[in-house]
């Protein structure tokens, strides 16, 4: 999923993931704990976000949400590509008055092509935000349980830009573990198992060169 200031915050704080000290510890205690090595674990929050039920319903919910949009924004492009054809094959043979015409057909279409590219992604920017958000959060919760009962210190996120991750053994991995969990502590409601990963979304066409006379 595409990463926009709505939920930076939220990715922000499952990057580096590190567990305070519960309170009324004994001093004794803390002298031991700090002296036992830190437990470390590694977890690649995108692809947990995205491998959960809830996850992958939302995804087909926006793919069948946005598939009426996409669809128009690849017919505008077919237009202007057979606008761009048929300038091509009679630059010898139309009229200058033709060849204005159709030059100012496929001007206004690639416009509104354009707007519709920029509105298409701005509102599934907004609208994947929204999911990454409420599933991220829930999954901060679960993480930080988990954490606690397994007597780790620190997640590192390795799917965080800019991660100080450089190795981490699949045994320090506890991607799946949490997906798993979240998938318990979250049922799809109405569900009796998880959803298919729905097929990636197809992306809003690029914006068409104008025509040329």
């Amino acid at each position: 999923m595409i990463v926009n200031s709505r939920y930076l915050s939220t990715l922000a704080a499952l990057a580096v993931f590190c567990l305070a000290p519960a309170r009324g510890i004994r001093a004794q205690g803390a002298a031991a704990a700090a002296s036992a090595p830190s437990k470390i674990a590694v977890i690649n929050i995108r692809n947990a976000i995205v491998a959960t039920a809830e996850g992958k319903q939302a995804q087909a919910q926006l793919q069948s949400q946005f598939a009426p949009k996409q669809s128009e924004l690849q017919n505008l492009q077919k237009q202007v590509e057979d606008l761009q054809r048929k300038m091509s094959e009679g630059a010898r043979t139309l009229s200058d008055d033709e060849k204005a015409k159709l030059q100012r057909e496929g001007e206004l279409l690639s416009r509104r092509l354009q707007r519709g590219n920029d509105d298409l992604n701005e509102e599934l920017n907004a609208a994947q935000g929204e999911i990454v958000d409420g599933i991220g959060r829930k999954m901060l919760e679960v993480l930080d349980r988990y954490s606690r009962e397994n007597g780790f210190t620190v997640v590192l996120d390795t799917s965080a830009q800019g991660s100080p991750v450089v190795y981490g053994s699949s045994q320090s991995d506890i991607t799946q573990e949490i997906v798993k969990l979240f998938d318990q502590a979250y049922p799809l409601k109405g569900a009796s198992a998880a959803p298919a990963a729905p097929k990636p979304a197809a992306p809003a066409p690029a914006p068409a060169k104008k025509p040329t006379p």
